[in-house]
């Protein structure tokens, strides 16, 4: 679930098939008329299935052979070879038809309109016809679109828009955001690397697990269900009643996968996001749900289950993770300093250190070694899920690194830790620390311009504020002083 890029499709052109006239020179054999030989009959006569019939063909537009000698073959057959699977023609129709039709006469399926005595050939000619005005239809439509784009990148650009209209235009790019944002976890790459991150669903499967009595006889509401693990956790630990809510197109799969684990009495999903969707209850005992994202609160997902408590929760219900922490501590690692900023100073002989305007604001995600850490963590923030606001989620905060090794402190790391503990009997931590082991939220790096001298024993203090970025909501900008020096960087 956690991306900092955005994925972008791109428009494939369209390759032109062949002429008859020259899939007819390919394949000299081909009417039974002007050759004697009927691919149709061949297929029947051997009964050959979908590779024998791209072998067949292949083989005749490859060998050239004349009609008899086709026509007198038993097997093992010449074209049996796994070289003649290579099209000779690319793109090539007659590899594009179903072979089943040949082996069922009577049901060859022609264009709509067109009788069923009609022939083979002819058939194909027609389906060719009908190819050609669908991709002139499909390149009309590109040019189309390609001048929306250009029309909706001028309106942006226009500074003589007014006001209403600017408001208009930055709603419409905000729901594009939100569109990618969603699109994104549509893919199942993002569910596989979750999935496999064994401290991650671990740390819920044994929450949920080893507490059965949170979730006995409950209705339970899972929040960016995703494929619907903690659904299926919490169904098998006992929950009444599951209803899993996600906007993303994953959720078709997660139906597909409840209904193979035999859970479609017991789990409920609904596509769309929490904030506008209508679940079948006015109220759930419990909400459960995996929304942390890079340092925490990257993604802004927490925001949804801020709404889902308020909304759906029962006077005394619960939410987990219930309270999570996040903590900053010192960083000395000069070979990677030097590799991501030094490095643009002498670029073969070359200055490019203007490079470093760019790259300084940009916080790294990555996974740190536990021996470049030069102090003690310090929390900057503690969160209690039952009570938090959505504005409380932007703040400033002091903080007191004691460091505990004399060295160059070359960046200031984040991480998260969040706890399941509310009516625990057993008290579950998941923490993304680098003393820990490794999962994908890794942690994020704050790189500084100039490495800082330090000395062990020293309180080495700092602010560091949090807030979103205006063009982008579930992205932060996140600003450090230290030293009196202040460094403001982004993370999207």
């Amino acid at each position: 679930m956690r991306t900092l890029g955005r994925r972008k499709r791109r428009m494939e052109p369209t390759i032109p098939t062949p002429g008859w006239r020259d899939l007819l020179r390919a394949l000299p054999a081909f009417s039974a008329t002007d050759h004697g030989f009927s691919i149709e009959k061949m297929v029947q006569k051997h009964r050959l299935d979908f590779y024998g019939y791209i072998k067949l063909v292949n083989f005749i537009r490859l060998q050239k052979p004349d009609a008899e000698y086709v026509n007198n073959l038993r097997p093992p057959f010449p074209w049996n070879e796994d070289n003649y699977l290579k099209p000779v023609i690319e793109n090539d129709l007659l590899l594009q038809f179903d072979v089943e039709d040949l082996l069922d006469p009577p049901s060859i399926s022609c264009p709509n309109g067109v009788s069923e005595s009609t022939s083979l050939l002819e058939c194909l000619k027609i389906a060719e016809h009908r190819t050609e005005l669908a991709e002139a239809a499909l390149a009309q439509a590109q040019d189309d679109l390609q001048k929306m784009r250009q029309f909706a990148q001028d309106l942006v650009m226009n500074t003589e828009i007014g006001s209403c209209s600017s408001a208009r235009t930055t709603g419409d790019l905000k729901e594009d955001e939100e569109d990618v944002y969603f699109s994104s976890y549509g893919h199942f790459g993002i569910h596989e690397e979750m999935l496999k991150d064994k401290v991650r669903t671990e740390s819920y499967r044994d929450f949920i697990y080893l507490n059965p009595h949170i979730f006995k006889d409950k209705i339970v509401l899972d929040v960016g269900c995703g494929t619907g693990i903690l659904s299926m956790f919490a169904a098998k630990a006992g929950a009444k009643k599951v209803i899993g809510v996600d906007q993303s197109e994953i959720i078709y799969q997660a139906m597909d996968i409840i209904r193979l684990n035999g859970f479609e009495d017991s789990i409920y999903l609904i596509k769309g996001r929490i904030e506008e969707v209508d679940i079948p209850l006015e109220k759930v005992d419990v909400i459960i749900s995996e929304w942390m994202g890079y340092f925490l609160l990257f993604e802004s997902m927490l925001d949804s289950v801020i709404y889902a408590r308020d909304k759906y929760l029962i006077k005394g219900g619960s939410v987990y993770p219930d309270s999570c922490t996040i903590s900053l501590v010192a960083v000395s690692d000069i070979a990677k300093h030097t590799d991501q900023l030094t490095f643009w100073d002498d670029v073969y002989g070359f200055k490019m250190s203007c490079m470093k305007k760019m790259v300084m604001p940009e916080a790294l995600v990555e996974v740190l070694d536990p021996r470049t850490l030069i102090s003690e963590a310090c929390i900057i923030k503690r969160i209690d899920c039952h009570a938090v606001s959505v504005p409380a989620l932007e703040f400033s905060s002091d903080f007191v690194l004691m460091v505990t090794k004399t060295s160059m402190c070359t960046a200031i790391a984040g991480y998260f830790d969040v706890l399941f503990e509310k009516n625990c009997d057993k008290q579950i931590l998941l923490s993304t620390s680098p003393c820990c082991t490794k999962t994908h939220w890794k942690q994020i790096m704050f790189f500084l311009e100039k490495p800082i001298s330090v000395e062990e024993g020293e309180e080495l203090k700092g602010r560091i504020t949090i807030h979103r970025n205006r063009k982008d909501l579930r992205a932060l900008i996140v600003t450090i002083s230290i030293k009196n020096v202040k460094q403001t960087y982004s993370l999207q």
